[in-house]
């Protein structure tokens, strides 16, 4: 199996993603496609990809953000790249039985690859946050989009604006006392901030950046008992439980088993949840 061409510039993030993540994520492709649905049109209404769009999908993962846009890019083309070779089979699998002509998958770090600067717009649907140094990636994605082109990504919001996230530490946690979230560096939340993210954007060389904000629940699947797996092998959750011994870990298990079974309704395990759309321009 191939490297991705700069993993050792995100070495724990590859390590993760084209290793325990990636592995979760491809198995629960179709609960983590469907989990965030209307934020996800509301994403794909702001990329407004056009039908001669060439487009660049960051941490495309199992590439559902990415035949999105192939589809609309009807006479373009849509390019997703990922950490995780898994991800991305799983991804050219699904593309193949879906007849799309138009769509190509490489794994590769966006911080580091030479990309081509002929793409009109790079995507990105939580796939943007983890970057060891997101000013380089960010610059090197901006040397990838023609003059004029366009960034649009869908990030979370910060930690405490979304009770999926706040749910599932304190449902963990009970009565003990956690290691804080980190505050800085790779994470779900490290674009949460408009002041942080905007800065990050304006120094990578972006202009006219914006933020919308999205306020929808998200659905961890279709019942309490798929909830839980998929929960459980969220790398949040297993650095959580890792300082736990077996106690411990099994009663935080039944405590996130009730925190997820009171969020079951009859269409799914429902959160809410807060992500912006973040906008931007190459000059």
């Amino acid at each position: 199996m191939a490297e991705p061409q700069g993993a050792e510039v995100n070495a724990e993030q590859a390590a993760q993603w084209d290793g325990p993540a990636g592995a979760h994520r491809t198995r629960y492709a179709a609960v983590f496609d469907a989990e965030d649905r209307p934020h996800n049109e509301r994403f794909r209404a702001a990329a407004g990809v056009t039908p001669r769009d060439r487009v660049l999908d960051i941490g495309c993962g199992t590439g559902q953000s990415t035949r999105d846009a192939a589809r609309a890019a009807t006479a373009g083309s849509a390019l997703g790249i990922d950490l995780s070779a898994q991800m991305l089979e799983h991804a050219r699998r699904i593309s193949r039985e879906e007849g799309l002509a138009n769509v190509s998958f490489q794994q590769a770090d966006a911080q580091v690859h030479p990309f081509p600067a002929d793409f009109d717009i790079a995507i990105s649907r939580y796939g943007s946050m983890f970057f060891d140094d997101p000013v380089a990636a960010f610059g090197n994605i901006g040397h990838a989009l023609r003059p004029g082109g366009r960034l649009v990504l869908l990030v979370w919001q910060a930690r405490e604006r979304n009770a999926w996230s706040t749910a599932i530490r304190e449902a963990i946690a009970g009565d003990m006392e956690l290691p804080p979230p980190p505050e800085a560096g790779p994470s779900p939340f490290s674009l949460g901030d408009p002041a942080v993210a905007g800065g990050i954007l304006a120094a990578a060389g972006f202009t006219e950046v914006s933020f919308t904000d999205v306020h929808e629940p998200v659905c961890f699947g279709p019942d309490a008992a798929v909830a839980f797996d998929v929960v459980s092998g969220l790398r949040s959750t297993k650095d959580l439980l890792a300082g736990m011994d077996e106690e411990q870990a099994g009663q935080a298990g039944a405590r996130l088993r009730a925190t997820l079974a009171a969020h079951e309704t009859s269409e799914g395990v429902f959160f809410d949840a807060r992500t912006w759309i973040v906008a931007a321009r190459r000059p």
